[in-house]
């Protein structure tokens, strides 16, 4: 029996893509919001469109430019070079405040239309660095969020324990694999499909795929 109404949040990547799928197979209704925040790999917001609109599923954009304006960063600003962390620091590509205040509006908005659900594909095995797709972290805002609105919302996170080459079994699983090679961008450089080849997040794609085929 499916749950009760869910929110994605709905990059048009790989991740939120297959999640979007996942959300289809388990809530009656599933709505999509997805943040413009200037990136420099805006393709993925006319991906997200695209894919939205095919599978019937109603689109929120939300207007999140005041995060570029307050965390200049490689994903934001072309003359900030894409660099991984090292010795400890963050990557360039971390956007600083993102996915609190992603969660934060989804959760604004998901009471507006009676959704206690809200999906998110961050994932805490292959997260990049990023501090906000900890476990810890959306656990604490789970909590802060129902305290804000006194409501009972639950963040789910399918992906939060799985691999990259789990994440394409998932979408394997639900049929749509292809559909997320051909019609997602991952690439921070904002190429369709494989990418670049040569960004973290393309790499990190190509190694989860290449696992996938050779556990197959």
């Amino acid at each position: 029996m499916k749950q009760e109404k869910a929110i994605v949040v709905f990059s048009g990547g790989q991740d939120s893509t297959t999640c979007l799928f996942w959300a289809k197979e388990r809530f009656e209704e599933v709505e999509a919001v997805t943040f413009d925040y200037g990136q420099r790999h805006r393709l993925e917001i006319e991906c997200a469109k695209e894919i939205a609109a095919e599978l019937g599923v109603k689109h929120h954009i939300l207007d999140m430019s005041l995060l570029n304006q307050l965390a200049p960063n490689a994903l934001t600003q072309e003359d900030i070079k894409i660099e991984e962390g090292e010795n400890g620091e963050l990557p360039s590509t971390f956007v600083p405040g993102r996915n609190l205040l992603f969660l934060s509006f989804a959760g604004v908005l998901a009471s507006q239309l009676g959704a206690k659900h809200i999906v998110i594909g961050v994932s805490e095995t292959d997260f990049s660095g990023y501090p906000d797709c900890r476990d810890i972290f959306i656990k604490s805002l789970n909590v802060t969020l129902n305290l804000s609105m006194d409501d009972s919302f639950v963040i789910e996170t399918p992906l939060m324990w799985l691999d990259k080459a789990r994440t394409w079994e998932l979408a394997d699983q639900h049929g749509v694999l292809e559909l997320v090679r051909e019609r997602t961008v991952t690439c921070y450089n904002g190429v369709i499909a494989d990418g670049c080849g040569e960004c973290p997040a393309c790499k990190l794609r190509k190694k989860g795929l290449d696992d996938f085929y050779r556990r197959k």
